[in-house]
């Protein structure tokens, strides 16, 4: 008897970890940096009418290409693309396999043959972010304002040292921060720590909302709720970050969300 309850924990460890491990995205977020409108608008019509297509026909749903919500007047323009994935190894083998697709060689023929002379771009940053574990995959968020009012919020949280960045991580898994955001409604679209980027340690996330006053009344209620008051209290989670960037995007018209 119990060799067969041993064996059945056994088999229930094995299911449930499989499940898990089939559930979790990868994400590689691209940061195209520019400096004209006449360079947005060729990256604009590649992803429009050449890779988020590409992107569909290799399974790969949900596309989000955002740009910053305020009048960007900086010299360095970017607009920000999230595609998610199902395993680390189809980043490179489906992005290489891009170039000898013969509609995205036909659709994307403005960016792909732009001469060097007037690239479409000045760089592209990218950052390979691996699901975290109370929450491996991408949700798409239950929002029904326009796409000029909804709010996308993008934050990073980078660490002093890398084991105080892992007590962040814990904070928001273990911690249960994620199933506070979860219980607020912040509609969450990916939680993820940063495998591969320019700045390390770091975690990542995106919520969205149905404008900016909802988005001021729900970190409001954020802020006020017992709960975050007695996680952040918490002598264990003090001095984790380092540094918050946090960006207010909006959905380009073909995004997928």
């Amino acid at each position: 008897m119990k060799k067969i309850l041993f064996a059945f924990f056994v088999l229930v460890s094995i299911t449930a970890f499989s499940q898990n491990k089939k559930g979790k995205n990868f994400y590689e977020l691209k940061v195209y940096e520019y400096k004209t409108m006449q360079q947005q608008a060729l990256i604009d019509q590649f992803l429009a009418d050449a890779f988020i297509p590409y992107m569909h026909r290799k399974g790969i749903k949900h596309i989000g290409a955002f740009t910053g919500r305020a009048n960007d007047t900086s010299l360095i323009k970017k607009l920000y693309v999230l595609i998610p994935y199902k395993s680390m190894n189809d980043i490179p083998k489906i992005n290489a396999a891009l170039f000898s697709d013969q509609e995205v060689a036909q659709k994307g023929a403005a960016y792909l043959d732009a001469p060097p002379e007037s690239t479409p771009y000045d760089r592209i940053v990218t950052y390979i972010i691996e699901g975290f574990r109370f929450s491996p995959g991408l949700t798409l968020p239950e929002l029904k304002g326009s796409v000029e009012d909804k709010v996308y919020e993008l934050r990073s949280y980078e660490g002093p040292t890398e084991k105080r960045y892992r007590k962040k991580v814990e904070m928001f898994n273990e911690g249960g921060e994620i199933d506070l955001f979860a219980r607020l409604n912040f509609n969450a679209i990916f939680y993820g720590e940063v495998v591969s980027g320019p700045t390390m340690p770091n975690l990542m996330y995106m919520t969205s909302f149905e404008n900016k006053e909802d988005r001021d009344a729900h970190w409001k209620s954020f802020s006020n709720d017992p709960q975050w008051k007695d996680l952040s209290s918490r002598k264990e989670y003090e001095k984790t970050v380092s540094k918050n960037v946090t960006l207010f995007l909006k959905a380009r018209s073909y995004s997928d969300y």
